[in-house]
């Protein structure tokens, strides 16, 4: 019984030190064990609002967290998901803590809910094309480093 609630103790101290922090959902979303193949922050814009993608039997779902430019990047990600992957459910998930959204905490809850629609063959079709397609997008500039560019101060 200790063991339990200690266990309890740490996750809800855990999930306290990431709540509200860019990234919570992610980190949450890696320590699913089972079923998932998580690529976290497919989708990010200059706010630190993200979107984070997690492919599993239940097909794609597209987690995102942050603000008010939120919507927008769920949007490009689904318009992305249902190019590369046609006939894939996608289910999109926010984090936050207001009525249509979902806690950090309950997160992992939330994963378990969704019912398995793909094949184990599908499914490793799927993560096959999706990995083909690639993850992040990163605007980075090709090419050299230029030397006497100021680097933006990290806030």
């Amino acid at each position: 019984g200790a063991f339990f609630y200690f266990t309890r103790l740490a996750g809800n101290a855990a999930y306290a030190s990431i709540e509200g922090q860019p990234g919570a959902g992610a980190s949450v979303l890696m320590s699913i064990r089972k079923g998932w193949t998580i690529t976290p922050a497919v989708n990010v814009n200059k706010n630190q609002d993200m979107v984070h993608r997690a492919v599993g039997r239940a097909g794609v779902v597209l987690v995102g967290e942050g603000g008010h430019g939120l919507r927008s990047l769920l949007a490009d990600e689904r318009r992305k998901m249902e190019r590369f992957a046609p006939g894939v459910p996608i289910h999109e998930i926010v984090i936050g803590n207001e009525a249509d959204q979902v806690s950090v905490r309950k997160l992992q809850k939330r994963m378990k809910k969704f019912s398995k629609k793909l094949s184990t063959v599908q499914l490793r079709e799927l993560r096959a094309r999706l990995k083909s397609v690639g993850g992040l997008n990163i605007p980075l500039p090709k090419g050299p480093m230029p030397k006497n560019m100021r680097m933006p101060k990290p806030r």
